[in-house]
């Protein structure tokens, strides 16, 4: 429980609109997109500048309680999951955009901003940014940073870790400290890097300069259909094996078609075993080259059609239809597991044999939507948590990501540890490594208050059941209450 000193300083730091206390208001915050873990915050606070993150954290700091950064809330990994008993410090009010510098390509922004409104912000300019994860019209800057966020265009040109020049950040302690700089590469030890991808286990970002690209001169995109992933993969390997680095390379199965097709209704083919979405971008000549082979990979791969989309409508058709693929899973099951784990190129045939032969043994349906050309695997698990199907269906997705790491690949791409994974570290990283990881963590949090209970396997964490809550048995006895 937040002790009253300080929920009383905080409402005389930040103002009565600064601070929410009441329970019905904290049960807003209580997840992120990963629904089944819900804990209400012991007190959410909502700074509007760097000043007011520092007085925050500053006062947690003083008081010894813990605290969570949270953006949009759009994670599928629990990495915003708030503590009963700590402070949850949101930084959606932080919105604005502070400076373009259109000749160094560049734009410097508070962690509130959507990933889509840095593009929309600097369109006039024939810029934009690239990292594009499929939420990027909700997910904000700063959770970006946390996660090292990704998207359908990360096979060329990265991830949001080769996108941020430089942080202004906010230590455990309430320290507000510069990490690398307006430039490409800054001399010293690159403390950027550590802290894009640290999940908020190591402070709070509260300003990020971030790399912006001219747009290119040509864009061409496909649709290519299959008899199934395992030809589709066939493709990819053959596309990339040539020597091609499509700007996305995007796979979805059947059920994945079906839902997609149920939702946005943007003409895949029902009946295709899988399609694959190629785009290239880059000079006219170059593009249409290299595009006339991609096609010839496909046919050569066995696709039964291939459509070519015919302007940019079309192709923002298509995409749209890609990118609703989460969401549309709600037309197939009341409930869902997404997951995401990276597998070798080469490894995606035998993988999802794997998968579906999973699905079959489990009885769960698995619907596979992914990142095709750097191995990023998003299945999505369908269940009814109303007939009691959740903590199985997470098993299936936990054995899903370790299939992922036994054939040489990683339990995450793009979503985080978070809490949804932190268990499954142990299965990818030797004590030794988690011992280092924790030292650099403790560098920065010694106390580690900051986003404590994520990432890192506990034993409270690891040795609990899974999935949302369930009654104990002195509260179904009549002998305790929840509160």
């Amino acid at each position: 429980m937040v002790p009253d000193a300080l929920r009383v300083r905080l409402l005389d730091d930040l103002g009565p609109g600064g601070v929410l206390t009441d329970r019905s208001q904290l049960r807003t915050y209580e997840c992120d997109g990963l629904t089944g873990r819900r804990v209400i915050p012991g007190l959410v606070t909502l700074p509007r500048t760097t000043a007011e993150v520092a007085t925050v954290l500053r006062a947690c700091a003083g008081a010894g309680v813990p605290f969570v950064a949270r953006g949009a809330g759009t994670g599928l990994s629990g990495g915003a999951l708030p503590h009963a008993g700590g402070v949850l410090v949101v930084l959606s009010r932080m919105r604005r955009i502070l400076d373009i510098d259109v000749a160094n390509q560049r734009i410097t922004v508070e962690p509130g901003v959507t990933n889509a409104e840095i593009s929309r912000a600097v369109a006039a300019h024939d810029l934009y940014y690239a990292p594009d994860p499929s939420s990027q019209i909700v997910c904000s800057i700063g959770g970006n940073i946390a996660e090292n966020s990704g998207g359908v265009h990360c096979l060329k040109y990265g991830f949001t870790t080769n996108h941020v020049l430089g942080v202004e950040f906010v230590t455990a302690a309430g320290e507000v400290v510069e990490l690398g700089g307006a430039v490409l590469d800054t001399p010293g030890l690159d403390l950027r890097g550590v802290v894009v991808g640290s999940e908020g286990t190591l402070g709070v970002v509260t300003r990020a300069t971030l790399r912006l690209l001219r747009k290119p001169e040509s864009v061409r995109t496909l649709v290519a259909d299959f008899s199934s992933p395992a030809a589709a993969g066939d493709a990819v390997t053959a596309i990339t094996g040539a020597g091609i680095v499509p700007a996305g390379v995007e796979m979805m199965d059947n059920l994945a078609i079906q839902a997609c097709e149920e939702d946005a209704k943007v003409g895949l083919n029902r009946t295709a075993g899988a399609v694959l979405l190629v785009e290239l971008d880059g000079p006219s000549s170059e593009v249409e080259a290299e595009f006339a082979e991609v096609q010839a990979h496909c046919e050569a791969a066995g696709s039964t059609h291939i459509r070519v989309a015919a302007d940019d409508a079309e192709r923002q058709l298509i995409w749209r239809g890609r990118k609703a693929a989460f969401a549309a899973m709600g037309r197939l099951s009341p409930d869902y597991y997404v997951q995401d784990g990276v597998i070798p190129r080469t490894k995606l045939g035998a993988v999802l044999a794997q998968i579906a032969d999973l699905s079959a043994e489990t009885g769960f349906r698995v619907a596979n939507v992914f990142h095709a050309g750097d191995g990023n695997l998003h299945p999505l698990v369908l269940y009814d948590a109303d007939a009691g199907e959740a903590e199985a269906a997470e098993a299936v997705a936990t054995r899903i990501v370790e299939l992922c790491v036994e054939a040489g690949g990683s339990i995450t791409g793009e979503h985080g540890v978070g809490t949804d994974k932190a268990c499954s570290m142990p299965k990818m990283f030797s004590q030794e490594d988690l011992d280092v990881m924790l030292r650099v963590r403790a560098g920065f949090d010694p106390d580690g208050r900051c986003n404590p209970g994520k990432v890192f396997p506990t034993p409270r964490l690891c040795g609990e059941r899974p999935g949302p809550y369930r009654a104990h048995a002195i509260t179904e006895a009549g002998l305790a209450e929840r509160l």
